[in-house]
């Protein structure tokens, strides 16, 4: 088939096609980058922590009355009272392990700072930043953590520390991912070599290192070390306090009620209420709420700008048909046949949605930069553009069959007489 024939006939209804065009353009763009959003954040939901989530929950707690930790013999205080929650805790029916910790993952609360191999680096911009996690002896166990090399804490490595203290910690567990960081090329291979941390003075030697764990924060700007974590053998004194529970199989509800509970008759001089107790999976879904919200709005303009566009060509190729009626008739009259008149057309907008998806490439990664630049998004990948440009030129295949059928319908006789 020529295209002379056809460019001459769109000459004819330039804004239509200019309007066609545009509108598959805009559409390319958005739906792309749109989809790549998407895809980020499912990939976010989707991260692991690298703790066994099953049957875990966290409760949160707030002393009433406690006594200032920077006072004279508080610390002391704070530790004893904390360890009789944790026997509270662990002697409840249903229980597997407990542990005090001071944040967890995905709670969007964490204490992070800097590490690094030297102490002269520890102070300048060579850091590498890390979630530091304290917790006690049967935090591995209790998080479901999988150790990969090194060894576990034992109770006569964990010691008491105030909220404000700036105390050495000899011993730390870390993530994998954090010790290919220090030691580039190690492969998890780095028990017994020193880190210095922020806040500490004396080097800390590594026992231990765990697959995964993953920082409490869901936000981008905590993306780059997501998964930069160190353990501390240390009970966090302070006025509240945090216990991660792992329960039996099937206990998980049973226990959710009865530690707040246990832990009022013990001491009643806290304040415990329901958002303070959760299970891991409603932490998860409270974490990235956000994030499925994102992808459920994106994934709607998706839908409604492929619509406009599909109702757009219906629209506009069945104005053209009933403008060229008298011209498809004598055609059908020349010995055309319904097939050719159904190909003319969609042929027809095959040419058009190209002009408008090659405008569209182009408008897809100037928005991309766009999204860099001000929201820290990572380049589209070019394999989206080729998606996008097939979904576009089938929608309009499909879209435009309607009309070219009814096209390909009319009677040459009709055709002929009509005004």
């Amino acid at each position: 088939m020529s295209l002379h024939p056809m460019i001459a006939a769109l000459r004819k209804h330039k804004s239509g096609v200019v309007l066609i065009a545009l509108q598959i353009a805009i559409t390319l763009a958005i739906v792309c980058n749109a989809i790549f959003i998407i895809s980020q954040r499912i990939d976010r939901v989707n991260r692991p922590t690298g703790m066994d989530e099953s049957n875990l929950m966290l409760l949160t707690q707030q002393w009433v009355g406690a006594p200032n930790d920077s006072a004279p013999g508080a610390a002391n205080k704070l530790d004893a009272m904390l360890q009789e929650d944790l026997a509270t805790l662990r002697a409840l029916p249903g229980v597997a392990s407990v542990t005090s910790i001071n944040s967890f993952p995905l709670l969007n609360s964490s204490w992070n700072g800097g590490v690094s191999t030297t102490a002269e680096t520890i102070l300048n911009s060579d850091t590498i930043m890390s979630t530091f996690y304290f917790a006690d002896e049967a935090a591995l166990k209790t998080m479901g953590l999988r150790l990969i090399a090194g060894r576990d804490f034992t109770k006569a490595d964990v010691v008491h520390m105030g909220f404000r203290d700036n105390a050495d910690r000899p011993i730390a567990i870390i993530s994998k991912a954090l010790a290919e960081q220090l030691y580039p090329g190690s492969n998890g291979n780095v028990v017994g070599k020193p880190i210095f941390t922020n806040g500490s003075t004396a080097p800390t030697t590594i026992i231990g290192v765990v697959e995964r764990l993953q920082s409490p924060s869901t936000g981008t700007w905590g993306s780059r070390f997501a998964y930069n974590s160190t353990i501390f053998p240390v009970r966090l004194n302070a006025a509240f306090s945090r216990y991660a529970i792992r329960t039996q199989p099937g206990q998980l509800n049973n226990v959710l009620k009865a530690a707040p509970q246990a832990l009022y008759r013990t001491n009643p001089m806290r304040v415990i209420d329901e958002s303070m107790v959760k299970t891991f999976a409603e932490m998860r879904s409270e974490a990235y709420r956000a994030d499925v919200g994102m992808a459920v709005l994106m994934g709607m303009i998706c839908f409604i700008l492929l619509a406009v566009t599909a109702a757009g060509i219906v629209g506009l190729t069945s104005f053209w048909v009933q403008q060229r009626t008298k011209q498809i008739g004598i055609r059908r009259a020349l010995g055309a046949t319904r097939g050719q008149i159904l190909h003319y057309f969609q042929t027809e907008n095959f040419f058009i949605a190209s002009l408008g998806i090659m405008l569209g490439a182009l408008l897809a990664f100037g928005l991309n930069q766009l999204l860099m630049r001000q929201y820290e998004l990572p380049r589209l990948p070019l394999y989206y553009l080729p998606i996008g440009a097939l979904v576009l030129c089938v929608l309009g295949q499909f879209s435009v069959f309607g009309p070219a059928r009814r096209a390909a319908a009319v009677p040459p006789a009709i055709a002929t007489r009509s005004a």
